[in-house]
């Protein structure tokens, strides 16, 4: 009994996690933490990867195909930034790296650091995707 009633809360809230960060790519990143989470852990599980899913599906969204073929035209700039910092996705780099601005898509901007094109909130400075 206390087992149907758990999953039933945990159906629930992952449906209810899901429609609230449907608009920024975390839904992806919910269901499939519940899923990994349910397999490893039960019930529990399921809820507590729904969770830490989303967190991570919406830092890892990636852009529309046209931010990155945009990006990936643009001329290199005469002097790249170099931080001594790792550039991971999910993480900041330096406010004083300049940040270009992607046309049409306000969301997007772009830099080009340590010789590696990078994918960026500009209000956050929150790397979104490398280009390899």
């Amino acid at each position: 009994m206390y087992k149907a009633l758990l999953l039933t809360g945990t159906i629930a809230l992952a449906s209810i996690s899901t429609n609230a960060f449907a608009a920024n790519g975390a839904a992806t990143g919910a269901a499939g933490g519940a899923v990994t989470g349910a397999v490893i852990g039960g019930p529990v599980g399921a809820a507590v990867g729904g969770v830490a899913g989303a967190i991570t599906g919406a830092v890892l969204d990636p852009p529309p195909r046209e931010v990155v073929t945009y990006v990936q035209e643009q001329p290199a700039p005469p002097v790249a930034a170099v931080v001594s910092e790792p550039v991971a996705v999910g993480q900041p780099i330096p406010s004083s790296v300049e940040v270009m601005p992607v046309p049409d898509y306000p969301r997007y901007g772009y830099a080009v650091v340590n010789k590696q094109r990078v994918i960026v909130e500009p209000q956050t400075h929150r790397v979104v995707q490398i280009i390899q």
